[in-house]
Parts: structure tokens; C-alpha cells; sequence
């Protein structure tokens, strides 16, 4: 039975099941009953939308995909990863919304419905969100010709522990396993380029966001893991170009998280360009109405426009 799930699932994702001609569209990270990492303990997914849409104990994990016209597509693609500490999705106001504001600029964004490792349903609960990110960039590249993208063009983006999770792709990733029957997998999860919004990077006490870490982690995480997931320990010359966005007065997850990651960028010889604005706190999305701050998105796509000059 697994193998009929899976023989569909390929037969969907690689016709033109999803009509792309919709303004947005959702498509599954795996085929159904084969989610790694995952216990089916009855457990649901709730979405609450008083003012923002908040999803927690995500089940079946998918991306949503925001596609352009053809005649105003530029190729490039960005995955998205709303942040909310590890045990919740800010799912519009740092994803949905975020893809629609690319779009306008040619740009296919896809927001990443992660798992969370707050969720019972894990195994190993740390492994999962990576393993999400990474096969939705994998699934990505496997529809690029199809979404009008160049596959040298697909980068990650995060908000906060959605930035953690962007940096931890940009700093643990594959070029894919071409031994693999799917072929999903046999495709390189490592960005092209990174956008990190106030991320989470550093597990170091110091500068840390605690509750992402022990969400992430759990309450007495080792130091082994601690240094695995301290992203600014893990870049090396292969860690792709990042732009980071963060403000001077953020108290939820202290500026220099974004600084000693751009200085290991640095350390590396890795193309780096970091804004840090005087004002705006933690997790101000894409900042309508705040003066400045709001200028943010305009960065983001003129650094993307010289990545294509380098």
C-alpha cells in the first residue's frame, strides 16, 4: 500500500495535478503515510486567527506556493519559514503575507508549513524542522522548470526561530542523494542565498532565545547539541550569501545573534550585507506603517539584484 501512496504522489507532483495558474497553491513534502520522523498519535493541527494566523502541531507538513506571472518572473525563488519560537507558526504575518510582497516583485515565494518539535508526534524531535526545510528546498528545485525558476536561484528565509531554522539549512545541508528511488531526493537542499529577519542563531546563554532553544531542544539540551545548532559555529567557505535584518533595541533575541553570524560570514569570504535599524523590537513582519523599518523589504530585493551582478 505504501507503494501505491508513493507511486501517486509522484505521479501528482510531477503532472500538472496543481493548477498553477491559481494564486496560490499547497504541495505536500511527502507522500501520504511516509512522513519521516513521525509517530501518528491522533494528535490535530489547530490554526487559530484571532488577529494573526498561529498554526501549532502542524501533521502533514507543506509547502504554499506563490507563483508570478511568467512575463514578470525573474527566476528566482524564496522559501519561507514563519517563525513563533518553535511551538507556533506565525503563518501570515511572517509567511503568507511575506510571499505576497515578493511576488509583486517577480520573485516565487513559498511558505514552509514546518513541523514544530513541541508536537508529541515527533521521534526525535530536533531532527524535524530541518528535515522539512530541507525537503522543501529539494522539492523545489524538482519543480523549477515547471514554476519558471532557475534552480541556482532558490534560497531560504526565516523570522526569528524561522531564521534559526533558514540558518540551520544554510549551515547542514546535502547535494542530494542520486542513489535515492525518488527523486525528490536526489536533489541539493543547499540554498543559494539566505534571508535571516531577527534571527535566532547563537545557543550561547550570553545572547541566546532561550525558549526557542529549549523548545527545539528540550529543557536539559547537551552541549553537543547546543554547539550543533549555534549556527554561527557551523559556517564554513560552502555556507551560502546572507543578508540579515535586526533592530538595535530587539530584547527578545538580542542583536548580536545576527552580528557573529555575519562575522563568521566574513571569516569565510561569504558575500554578507547586514541592516541593523535603531528601532522595531522582535518580530515586526514586514513593518507596514513604521516609518523606516517598513524600508526593510526594498533591501532584501535590491541585495537579491546584486547577487545576479556578482
Amino acid at each position: 500500500m505504501q507503494k501505491l501512496f508513493f507511486i501517486l504522489f509522484i505521479f501528482l507532483i510531477t503532472t500538472d495535478f496543481f493548477n498553477v495558474n491559481a494564486q496560490s497553491f499547497f504541495v505536500p513534502l511527502y507522500p501520504h503515510g511516509q512522513v519521516p520522523n513521525y509517530l501518528d498519535i491522533g494528535e490535530t493541527e489547530v490554526s487559530d486567527s484571532t488577529n494573526i494566523v498561529r498554526i501549532r502541531n502542524v501533521q502533514v507538513p507543506d509547502i504554499e506556493v506563490y507563483l508570478p506571472s511568467k512575463r514578470n518572473s525573474t527566476g528566482k525563488a524564496v522559501i519561507i519559514c514563519p517563525g513563533g519560537g518553535y511551538r507556533i507558526l506565525a503563518y501570515d504575518w511572517e509567511g503568507s503575507d511575506v510571499a505576497k510582497m515578493f511576488n509583486a516583485k517577480g520573485i516565487t515565494a513559498i511558505v514552509l508549513k514546518y513541523r514544530l518539535p513541541s508536537s508529541a508526534t515527533n521521534i526525535v524531535p530536533h531532527l524535524t524542522p530541518l528535515m522539512d526545510a530541507q525537503r522543501a528546498i529539494r522539492l523545489v528545485r524538482h519543480h523549477a522548470r515547471k514554476w519558471n525558476i532557475d534552480p541556482t536561484k532558490v534560497g531560504i528565509m526565516g523570522f526569528s526561530a524561522g531564521g534559526h531554522l533558514a540558518s540551520t539549512l544554510s549551515t547542514h545541508f546535502d547535494y542530494g542523494n542520486t542513489e535515492s528511488i525518488d527523486p525528490i531526493e536526489s536533489q541539493s537542499c543547499r540554498p543559494d542565498f539566505s534571508i535571516l529577519m531577527y534571527p535566532v542563531i547563537s545557543a550561547d546563554p550570553e545572547i541566546w532565545h532561550q525558549g526557542s532553544f529549549l523548545n527545539l531542544l528540550g529543557e536539559d539540551p547537551v552541549g553537543e547539541l547546543l554547539n550543533y545548532y549555534s549556527n554561527e559555529k557551523q559556517v564554513t567557505p560552502d555556507t551560502p550569501p546572507a543578508i540579515l535584518i535586526h533592530s538595535s533595541d530587539d530584547t527578545a533575541v538580542p542583536v548580536q545573534n545576527s552580528i557573529r553570524y555575519y562575522e563568521a560570514l566574513l571569516k569565510n569570504d561569504i558575500t554578507a550585507e547586514m541592516h541593523i535599524y535603531p528601532y522595531g523590537g522582535h518580530g515586526y513582519g514586514l513593518a507596514i506603517g513604521q516609518g523606516h523599518l517598513s524600508t526593510w523589504p526594498q533591501r532584501v530585493v535590491e541585495w537579491l539584484n546584486f547577487l545576479d551582478e556578482k
